[in-house]
């Protein structure tokens, strides 16, 4: 059976922390979608990790950790992490990266940082991690699949095209220095070795799993409104976020997800340019984002924060198709004072419930508050729903009655067992 963890905003909801939590119970993890342009943070028993390419299931022994075909792999990246984590004791053999996987080169990264500049103020706000380009040049055909680098007759006239394709923009578009085939093929050495043990047809692999009930989770990035189809567009990544995806990018088509599991912060935040339509003046911003320590996890950029916004993350909610929430970062909230929840929007004189993504719409859109009292206690150590203090309860209460679904999972801190299960 596929599972499904997800984000119902724009990232940075908390999901590594909820696969961290659930793959207790699961044989597979996968990531299905995305690079190395977010960054999943887990508290466990061996440290604190940020995860940009692994699953954030990692540290769970004796589960497989699956990196799909839906993924652009950078692979310098992956080694890297895959180095980090064997240091704290994780059986590598566990790790797989699809063999159908694109591959995200270095100079996607310089095409990607090259365009932002390019665009100047009006930037989407890339990472500038390659993910835009890698994923382009998959549907143009220009980018080189994870088993090509062992189609040794083959590699040499591929190359050759994936780098004409790159260097007529570096060089014209961008005014860049061309990436010389030398170097290109150096790197390819660099890393063929040492990425082969972890290449295989997952595709396969996940196929004779499914078919022996194994319990599959897949490890959604991003969320729901920087899906590239069904979020604020252009101000989206370069995949499909949505749990419906989650059967391709993992490399097993036929196959349903039949649970999903949407996460969300306890308010908003997003790292990047777009619509933010609930975020705080900036001196409140600014006084939290340093109490709470939000900064992106892959960028170190502050995030950009706001009161809960219950009209986006219900359509967060709607277009992940999600079975129940898991509210994270709750614990922040203690002593801000009256917390507010927008439940409507307010657009050309009309009050809707309903979450139009363009940004025109966005820009134009006022917030409807609702307001309730908000809490001093440290809540980090409870664990039970019930003795937290009643506003917090009430708070939560608010937004499942709001998202009409059920608030199964509530994060109270950001170590493993900070979690309370309703």
């Amino acid at each position: 059976m596929i599972s499904a963890v997800v984000g119902l905003n724009w990232g940075d909801e908390g999901k590594g922390r909820m696969v961290d939590w659930l793959s207790a119970s699961a044989d597979i993890v996968g990531r299905y979608h995305g690079g190395g342009n977010a960054g999943h943070t887990i508290h466990v028993a061996e440290g604190r990790f940020t995860l940009h390419h692994l699953p954030s299931s990692v540290f769970r022994p004796g589960v497989r950790h699956v990196l799909g075909p839906g993924i652009v792999a950078d692979i310098d990246g992956i080694l890297d992490e895959i180095a980090l984590v064997t240091k704290h004791g994780v059986v590598s053999d566990n790790i797989l990266l699809s063999e159908a996987a694109g591959i995200c080169f270095p100079f996607h990264r310089a095409l990607d940082a090259a365009e932002e500049d390019r665009l100047g103020h009006d930037q989407y706000g890339s990472t500038k991690m390659g993910i835009s380009p890698a994923y382009g040049d998959r549907v143009m055909k220009k980018t080189l699949l994870v088993r090509e680098l062992f189609e040794t007759r083959h590699l040499a006239t591929r190359l050759t095209s994936v780098l004409g394709w790159a260097n007529a923009r570096l060089e014209k578009v961008y005014g860049r220095p061309a990436v010389r085939v030398a170097d290109a093929e150096r790197w390819i050495l660099g890393v063929r070795d040492q990425i082969e043990p972890f290449v295989t047809d997952t595709t396969a692999m996940l196929a004779a799993a499914e078919a022996d009930g194994a319990t599959i989770l897949a490890e959604g990035q991003l969320g729901a409104l920087r899906d590239v189809y069904f979020g604020i567009y252009p101000f989206s990544t370069s995949s499909s976020c949505l749990a419906a995806h989650a059967p391709v990018g993992l490399g097993v088509p036929w196959a349903r997800v039949r649970h999903t599991v949407g996460v969300s912060k306890a308010f908003s935040s997003c790292v990047g340019a777009g619509p933010l339509v609930t975020e705080y003046q900036p001196d409140l911003a600014a006084s939290l984002r340093e109490r709470w320590g939000e900064y992106g996890a892959t960028t170190g950029r502050p995030r950009r924060l706001g009161h809960f916004d219950a009209v986006a993350t219900r359509y967060g909610v709607t277009m992940q198709g999600t079975d129940e929430v898991a509210i994270t970062n709750l614990d922040q909230l203690s002593g801000v004072g009256d917390l507010r929840i927008c439940v409507a929007y307010r657009h050309e004189g009309r009050t809707t419930r309903e979450f139009d993504p363009s940004p025109a719409t966005l820009a134009d859109t006022t917030p409807c508050y609702e307001t309730l009292t908000g809490w001093d206690d440290d809540i980090s150590g409870i664990r039970d729903f019930a003795a937290l203090p009643e506003p917090a309860q009430a708070y939560v209460l608010a937004i499942e009655s709001l998202l009409d679904v059920p608030v199964t999972y509530v994060s109270v801190g950001a170590q493993r067992d900070a979690l309370i299960t309703r």
